[in-house]
C-alpha cells in the first residue's frame, strides 16, 4: 500500500493528484478515511469526484474490512512501554505507558503535567532495555513552556548525555489552534525520516478554549477538536508511537464544562483518549496520580515525587 501512488487511484491525473498532496493527502490510506464534503472543500473538487475517489483509496487500501480478534492480539504484540520514572506510576499504568494510544494528564495549575511530559520526552530517548523507546520525541508547545534547562537537569540525573537528548527532541511552537492542527501533520512527515514513538502535545485545549468563546462557538469548537484528536489517533497507529498530551480542569462551571474538576473538551477529548489520568498535589511536596478511565486497567492511585531531578517514587 505504502508504494502505491496517488495517481493509480481511478480518475486521478497528474493535476488532480498534486491538489491532493499540496491539501496534505499524501498517502492512500489518509484518502480513503477522508469525508467527501471536507476532501472535496480543501482540494477544490466536486463533491463527485470526491466519492469517487474515496471509495477508489478504501479499495486500494483495504479500509473497512473485518479483522478477527487473534488479528488485533499480534498488532497489539508490537506495543512499547515507556517509563514514567516512578515504579509506583508505571505499575498503575500496567508496566508503563504503552504505544498506540493517547494518554491525557488533566489537573489543575502546578500539578505537574508539563514536568511529567518533560521526564517521558527525556525518557523516551533512553534504550528500550532502560524502559525508553529509543526513539526522537515531537513536543508541540501551546504555552511556551518548554525549558530545554530542565532536559538537562533530568537527563544529567539519568546519566544521559545532555545535548544529545535534547538533539533528539523536536519542539515547534503552536500559535493557535489551526497552526497546531497543521503541526501533527508535520509530525506525520516528520515521522517518515526519523524514528518518532513519543509525540507530546502541551497543552491540549488551550488554544481552542481561547478562540471558540461561548455556546455559538461550541459545536465549531469541538469539531475541530475532535479532527485533532483523530490526527493523534492516527498518528499513534501509524508510527506505533506514544501521544501524551495534557489538559486543564475548568476554573469554573460554564456551558462547556458544568463541573468545575472535569476536564476541557467535554465527551470529544474523553471518548478519543486512551488513558485519562487526574494529576492533584498531595502533602510534602507528592503527587498524585488517578487512572480515571482505560480500556483495560483498573481504576487506582499512585503516589510520586518531583524533585530537581526528575519523576522518582
Amino acid at each position: 500500500m505504502a508504494q502505491t501512488s496517488l495517481e493509480e487511484l481511478p480518475g486521478v491525473g497528474p493535476a488532480i493528484a498534486e491538489k491532493l498532496r499540496e491539501a496534505g493527502y499524501t498517502d492512500i490510506l489518509a484518502i480513503a478515511v477522508a469525508s467527501p464534503k471536507t476532501l472535496a472543500e480543501e482540494c477544490e473538487i466536486g463533491e463527485k469526484k470526491a466519492m469517487d475517489i474515496i471509495e477508489g483509496a478504501k479499495v486500494m487500501a483495504d479500509v473497512g474490512g473485518f479483522e478477527t480478534g487473534e488479528d488485533i492480539l499480534e498488532r497489539r504484540k508490537l506495543i512499547q512501554k515507556l517509563t514514567t520514572g516512578s515504579k509506583a506510576f508505571d505499575e498503575l499504568m500496567g508496566g508503563g505507558l504503552e504505544s498506540q494510544a493517547i494518554v491525557e494528564f488533566f489537573g489543575e495549575f502546578g500539578s505537574c503535567k508539563t514536568q511529567v511530559c518533560f521526564q517521558l520526552a527525556v525518557n523516551a530517548t533512553m534504550p528500550v532495555e532502560r524502559g525508553g523507546l529509543d526513539s526522537e520525541v515531537i513536543v508541540i508547545d501551546t504555552e511556551n513552556t518548554f525549558r530545554p534547562e530542565r532536559i538537562i537537569q533530568m537527563a544529567e540525573y539519568l546519566g544521559l548525555d545532555p545535548l544529545e537528548t535534547l538533539k533528539k527532541i523536536h519542539v515547534a511552537r503552536a500559535f493557535n489552534s489551526d497552526h497546531q492542527i497543521l503541526l501533527v501533520e508535520k509530525a506525520g512527515e516528520m515521522a517518515k525520516e526519523k524514528k518518532v514513538k513519543l509525540l507530546i502535545v502541551d497543552s491540549l485545549t488551550s488554544h481552542f478554549r481561547a478562540e471558540y468563546v461561548g455556546r455559538g462557538a461550541l459545536a465549531e469548537r469541538q469539531q475541530l477538536l475532535n479532527r485533532h484528536m483523530h490526527d493523534l489517533l492516527d498518528f499513534a497507529t501509524v508510527n506505533n508511537a506514544l501521544i501524551a498530551v495534557t489538559n486543564q480542569v475548568a476554573s469554573k462551571p460554564d456551558a462547556f464544562f458544568g463541573d468545575p474538576t472535569r476536564p476541557i473538551g467535554g465527551h470529544i477529548v474523553g471518548h478519543t483518549a486512551t488513558f485519562r489520568l487526574y494529576l492533584r498535589k498531595g502533602k510534602a511536596g507528592k503527587r498524585i496520580a488517578r487512572l480515571i478511565d482505560s480500556p483495560s486497567l483498573p481504576e487506582g492511585e499512585a503516589v510520586f515525587m518531583v524533585s530537581e531531578d526528575g519523576i522518582k517514587d
